[in-house]
């Protein structure tokens, strides 16, 4: 990863791979949709940005009574979403990963856009949270940039929020998602053009409001002395650099990447834009994507966080989210083994921080997700045909099950489920957390049902299917710990394809305990189970 590389190469550490994978990347965000196609050489190892697609279709502009996306927009956006469809078929990519922002988040009817997506298109779509963009966000602007251990600050204004993340090549310490965006302020704030004095200040003033948290946060994270760099990216902040470079320079810098913009350069940039039109600070700017639309209301953004965070310069990076969901992908797929490594465990570490913070029995639960796992890995190819992405979500659900106790012991899985949804959990894609909570949901008591709206809310039936047969797994293994003192250590299974019969033989820590209380509920839970398989579940101990 080197600052002086071209945008279109960023070398990164990965593991041998003798071929070369293409992979495209779509984010879905309020203003516009981006699309960036990546060829991945793990023998470099690098991957090279081979192409790229973006359209403005400003979902962000939802029915002001309704808050819903405008079916205009939609129309908009499927139309684009199939052109990069079709390019990165052309491009032989061997997968599209795409996910979805603020305005999708927010939207009422954003799920149900995603799913006529995947239904017309066949592209799935990830809704991810804004802490989980910021994430994505942080890998795509190391993909990019070097570190050098030194604390940097990225910031990215999208068309519905500032991502704010303060990291130093390592773990990142803050990631912030903040409502402030330059579609939704534009929207929200300004009616005048030329902006009035009185708007200009209004917007200001709610700007500072709105990110003085996320600043608190990352100040009280620097440590004593530290000087942190501030680096900036999106559309946004690419067109204030564009045009200080015009104005200085009289060329645009290629790349882009590394360029400078001071605070008081900003600062005047942005005094020029306010006394201009649409149709002027258009022609000023030059692009065809609507920019100057919106570009005062980022400037304001900008400006506001620079004085805020007292940094007097920025540097520009080209890299972002995008980007970052190529990064998060080789991760996933074991690709990547050196600097960026901490990032493989980026889930683990989430999920147990939410089990710190529901103060959850840790030995039991993970006896739990032990036993769950075990399972698992037995009957796979048997009695089921997931695979190590599924068994992570089983893991994370066994560990988390019983987090719902935190607020009220009675019902506490439906509990579960509410803390997991709305916990923050890093690294997984919306979908990922949606199968988790239900998952803990239906550790006990009733089995998963049409008529439930948690059960509706995952997205498409194989996810109901995953839910409907892990569930099950999970409540053998609740079962097995059932006093919650370790009294079975072992479950071996062996499945009896004629009988279709599943047969545990359990081994206990002590051997004279028999063990009555497990064998008891293993005997009241398993019903869930045997109706989900079509098998009968015997137990003994041996």
């Amino acid at each position: 990863m080197n600052s002086a590389a071209p945008e279109s190469s960023s070398t990164i550490t990965t593991t041998p791979d003798k071929q070369e994978r293409i992979l495209a990347a779509i984010d879905i965000g309020t203003n516009s949709i981006h699309m960036v196609v990546g060829r991945i050489n793990a023998t470099l190892p690098a991957f090279t940005i081979i192409a790229k697609e973006k359209d403005t279709v400003r979902l962000g502009e939802r029915d002001p009574k309704t808050r819903d996306l405008t079916p205009e927009a939609i129309e908009r956006a499927i139309a684009t979403l199939r052109r990069c469809q079709k390019l990165a078929q052309s491009l032989k990519a061997e997968q599209i990963v795409a996910v979805a922002t603020s305005a999708v988040r927010e939207a009422p009817n954003g799920r149900a856009f995603l799913q006529r997506v995947d239904t017309e298109l066949g592209l799935f779509v990830n809704l991810v949270s804004g802490q989980e963009e910021a994430r994505q966000i942080y890998l795509g602007v190391l993909s990019g940039m070097e570190f050098n251990s030194q604390p940097h600050i990225i910031i990215d204004i999208g068309g519905g929020s500032t991502e704010l993340i303060l990291g130093d090549g390592h773990k990142p310490r803050t990631l912030s998602s903040t409502k402030v965006g330059a579609v939704r302020l534009t929207a929200e704030f300004i009616t005048t053009d030329p902006i009035s004095n009185l708007e200009f200040q209004y917007l200001q003033a709610y700007v500072r409001g709105m990110l003085e948290r996320p600043i608190e946060e990352i100040q009280a994270n620097l440590e004593v002395g530290e000087q942190p760099r501030l680096v900036g990216t999106s559309g946004t902040i690419e067109t204030l650099a564009l045009i200080h470079a015009k104005n200085t320079l009289g060329t645009v810098p290629n790349p882009l990447t590394g360029y400078q913009l001071s605070r008081t350069d900003l600062k005047e940039i942005l005094k020029h834009l306010v006394s201009l039109n649409y149709a002027e600070r258009a022609a000023m700017i030059g692009t065809s994507d609507k920019r100057a639309e919106i570009i005062v209301a980022g400037g304001i953004i900008l400006l506001d966080a620079m004085t805020m965070l007292g940094v007097e310069s920025l540097v520009i990076c080209e890299r972002a989210l995008r980007e970052g969901m190529i990064v998060d992908w080789m991760l996933s797929h074991g690709l990547i083994e050196d600097r960026l490594n901490f990032q493989s465990e980026v889930r683990q570490r989430s999920v147990l921080k939410v089990a710190q913070k529901y103060q959850v029995n840790l030995a039991n639960a993970e006896r739990v997700a032990s036993f769950s796992l075990s399972i698992f890995n037995q009957i796979k190819g048997q009695l089921h045909d997931w695979d190590t992405e599924e068994r992570e979500l089983l893991w994370a659900a066994a560990i988390l099950h019983n987090c719902g106790v935190y607020i009220s012991h009675s019902a506490h899985h439906k509990h579960s489920y509410y803390l997991i949804r709305h916990g923050e959990l890093l690294g997984f894609t919306e979908a990922d957390i949606e199968v988790m909570a239900n998952l803990a949901r239906y550790h006990r008591k009733s089995p998963p049902k049409k008529k439930h709206e948690n059960y509706n809310n995952l997205p498409s039936p194989t996810h109901r299917k995953l839910v409907n047969q892990l569930s099950a797994i999970l409540r053998l293994a609740v079962a097995l710990d059932r006093r919650q003192i370790g009294a079975i250590t072992q479950v071996h299974c062996e499945y009896k394809p004629q009988k279709k019969e599943l047969q545990l033989k359990l081994v206990p820590a002590v051997p004279n305990d028999d063990c009555a209380l497990e064998l008891w509920n293993l005997d009241y839970k398993k019903e869930v189970f045997e109706a989900e398989y079509g098998v009968k579940v015997k137990a003994t101990l041996v």
